[in-house]
Order: C-alpha cells, then sequence, then structure tokens
C-alpha cells in the first residue's frame, strides 16, 4: 500500500502536561488517527505571512516526550489522543521534598511553540532553583492575539502532577501574596538571554529570596542550549526568535535563508522521486498569494489536502480565532507523518524536528535551501540537466534524513549554533563517539 505523504510548516516524560484535547468528534478523532499515515513536508511561506512561530492547540495532544524514558514506544504511546472517556488510573511519581526558596511567575511571550520551550526551561529553571513554579501565564499581546489561556492549549493537572517530583507547581500563589501581586507590588524583570544556570543561581535567586515572589516577563531564549549540567538538559526537552530590521530578499534566498516556494518545492520533490500520487497535507497557515501560488504545486502533486479541508465547518469552528489552536492541529500530523520535510526551519519545524528524532529518528528531511536554490537555478537557466539536477539534489540530502548527529556549538554566537530543542542528544539514545562539534 502506497504511504501518503503531507506537506507541513518538546522535558521529558514528565512534561507531556503540554499535550492537548480530547477529540471534539468522531469524524475529528478518526482524521487525527488518519495523520500518523501521512508523510509530512512543511511548506508555511513565511517569507511573506505573518505567522511567526508555530503554535498548537487546545489539548491535541496527550504528552511530551521524555528524556528519562528512552522507549519510542513509550513516548508514542503517550501521544495517543484522548479517546475514551476515562483514563486509567496511574501511579503518580512521589513528591520531591525541598525547602522552598519562593515563588516563580512568568509570562510566556511569542509563538506556541516559542512558549512551550520556554515552559521548559522555566521547569528546568525552577527545580534547579528549588522555588515553587506558577503555571506560566501565555501570550496574548503580541501579533497572534490569542486570548487561549495556559488550561485551554495544555492539560493544567497533568503538568502539575507529573513534575511532581521535580518541582512543586501551584495554579496561583498562595493568597497574601497573590494580593501583593494584583496591587502590583512584585519585583518583575526580564532575564538576560542565553544565560548560564549559574546566572539564575546568583542573580534570580537571591532576588525571589529577597522579594519571596519574582516575575520574569520575557522567557524566549533566556536558557542557554549548551554547557548546562546533564541533568538540567533533561529536564528541559529555546529557540531564539530575533527580527531584522533590513531585509535582502534576493540575497537572503541565495543564503537560504527564504522558505522554498511552491514552484522550487515541486521541484525538489519531484528531484527527490516523490510519488506524484503521494497526499500532501499543507501544514500552514495563509500562503501568500492564495491558491494562485499552489496551482504549480499542486499539478506536481494533486493530492494536496489542508486542515480546512480535511474537518468539516462543524469539526473546525472549534479552533477557529485561535491560531494556537489551529497550528496545534498541524503540529500533530507534523508528528506523526512518515515522513516531515520542512521548507523553512521556523520555531514549529525546529521543535518537531527535535520531537520526531526523539521518537526514534522518524524521517525528516532537512533541506539545504542554500545549495537547493542555487541548483534550481542552474537546472532552469539550462545550465543542468534534469538527471544531473536530481542526482545533485539527491546527494545534497542523503545525510540529512534526521538520523544521530552531535549538536553544533558555538560558544561565542549563541544564535547560530544548533537549537537544543532540534536536537536534544542528551535525552537520545546515543548513536556514535564522535565529539561535539565547536566553532
Amino acid at each position: 500500500m502506497k504511504k501518503r505523504f503531507v506537506i507541513g510548516k518538546i522535558r521529558v516524560e514528565k512534561l507531556k502536561s503540554c499535550n492537548i484535547m480530547n477529540g471534539r468528534s468522531c469524524k475529528m478523532k478518526m482524521w487525527l488517527i488518519r495523520a500518523t499515515t501521512m508523510v509530512l513536508l512543511w511548506t508555511c511561506l513565511v517569507q511573506l505571512t505573518a505567522l511567526g512561530g508555530g503554535s498548537w492547540g487546545p489539548r491535541v495532544l496527550k504528552g511530551w516526550p521524555s528524556c528519562f524514558t528512552q522507549d519510542p514506544h513509550t513516548a508514542s504511546a503517550a501521544l495517543d489522543i484522548k479517546l475514551l472517556p476515562s483514563v486509567p488510573v496511574r501511579v503518580l511519581p512521589h513528591k520531591r521534598v525541598y525547602k522552598n526558596n519562593g515563588y516563580l511567575v512568568v509570562s510566556c511571550n511569542g509563538g506556541l511553540n516559542q512558549m512551550r520551550s520556554a515552559i521548559c526551561d522555566m521547569v528546568a529553571i525552577a527545580r534547579y532553583l528549588n522555588v515553587t513554579l506558577i503555571v506560566p501565564e501565555l501570550d496574548k499581546t503580541s501579533f497572534w492575539a490569542d486570548p487561549s489561556e495556559f488550561e485551554d492549549i495544555f492539560d493544567v493537572d497533568h503538568f502539575i502532577t507529573s513534575l511532581r517530583d521535580e518541582v512543586r507547581i501551584l495554579k496561583q500563589l498562595p493568597p497574601r501574596l497573590k494580593k501583593r501581586v494584583e496591587l502590583g507590588i512584585v519585583h518583575t524583570m526580564p532575564p538576560v538571554s542565553w544565560s548560564d544556570i549559574s546566572y539564575y543561581h546568583n542573580q534570580i535567586l537571591p532576588l525571589i529570596q529577597k522579594y519571596k515572589v519574582v516575575h520574569l516577563n520575557r522567557t524566549d531564549a533566556r536558557l542557554a542550549n549548551n554547557g548546562q549540567p546533564l541533568e538540567l538538559q533533561k529536564l528541559r526537552y529555546a529557540y531564539p526568535w530575533w527580527k531584522e530590521k533590513i531585509i535582502n530578499s534576493d540575497l537572503k534566498r541565495k543564503d537560504g535563508l527564504c522558505p522554498l516556494t511552491p514552484e522550487e518545492t515541486a521541484l525538489t520533490l519531484k528531484a527527490l522521486d516523490i510519488d506524484r500520487y503521494i497526499q500532501i497535507y499543507i501544514a500552514a497557515g495563509e500562503i501568500y498569494g492564495g491558491q494562485r501560488r499552489m496551482d504549480s504545486l499542486a499539478d506536481a502533486y494533486p493530492r494536496l489536502v489542508r486542515k480546512e479541508t480535511l474537518l468539516g465547518p462543524a469539526d473546525l469552528q472549534y479552533f477557529q480565532n485561535h491560531s494556537s489552536q489551529m497550528a496545534a492541529l498541524d503540529y500533530l500530523v507534523s508528528l506523526e507523518s512518515d515522513i516531515f520535510v520542512p521548507t523553512y526551519d521556523g520555531n514549529m519545524a525546529k521543535v518537531v524536528e527535535g520531537h520526531r528524532r526523539f521518537l526514534g529518528f522518524k524521517k525528516t528531511i532537512l533541506l539545504d535551501r542554500k545549495i537547493l536554490v542555487d541548483l534550481i537555478d542552474r537546472y532552469t537557466s539550462g545550465a543542468l540537466s534534469w538527471d544531473e539536477f536530481s542526482d545533485a539534489v539527491k546527494e545534497t540530502h542523503a545525510q540529512r534524513m534526521g538520523a544521530p548527529t552531535k549538536r553544533l556549538v558555538m560558544f561565542d554566537r549563541p544564535k547560530e549554533e544548533d537549537y537544543f530543542y532540534a536536537n536534544p542528544e542528551e535525552c537520545l539514545q546515543p548513536s556514535d563517539d564522535e565529539p561535539v562539534s565547536i566553532l
């Protein structure tokens, strides 16, 4: 039977709290189950869409992966959709007993995948500072303007109980402290980006001990990707998201910094010998130029689908006007597909890449866009024949299929190094004895 193909745009089993809702209808459930047989390619044309960081929706997933549970079948089982009205009773981990140094309140910023990575970091920080973490507040004021609360996206009770052997988490501050915060009597600050855990020990912990409560009002990329204690890395499971003021689109494209266009995507898939009749799921928001821009891809691969075409209005209505929840559907399909091919390495693509590595290194074709655009330009100009072009594309990506690899570390340039959540190698089965590449 032919596989179906999809196009589309992370801590420990203990963090499977960041998981998403019960199925809303049989049709919805069946579609999500079928998604596990799909192959995925991410065609979110972000260069002219304002989608930003990807997101995920209201309890669509049931679990995050575990750095401590290396059985991919166990991890995969944690992602089963809640189809049954009741869940078997499970044994809760023992509470970790420690002297509470105070309370940490955090307000996440960015798209959902930025926020969920940041939540992992804040859990790890709270654990290492021996403080109590208050259930994080999600970003409601940025571009996405999504009013969803934490409990709309994640299973709060599971978030709290599954982490109880690591850190104490409360839904809200004790009454006396809560009143002080509501009156504005709270120490608020943004932590320094790319900080070592020592920064939090030496700078943040004394403030928590002094004020009892500290509010961190930014969480994106506040903990360094590398050089952290192994157990902290396992407790996580970050991305930087910075904006550039001046954009030279032609130069950025030649440098491989732009998403592939539908035309470029079609050529790439054909060069990789992807079956023309494989099903392709578009995991993205609105594509710039609309259907007109997709015609070239649809001509080459006619079985294109989106969540809007797979779900009826009655099913889709629960997610509309909630960008985080809509993106959750894309994330689920991306994660469970047979093949994932991101045409742009945005936040969601990075998180999915790392999550798929954890689930047994599921096939993920990581496109080298800088080489690809050069090959495509040479082919379209007639400098390369089709066979020469196809052979070059295959050779370029032969070792870019999501296999085990070491994370690139660049101590002086953290924005340019490999992101922890794209390749959480400390949480994966060891693949070789090669040292980490350092520049």
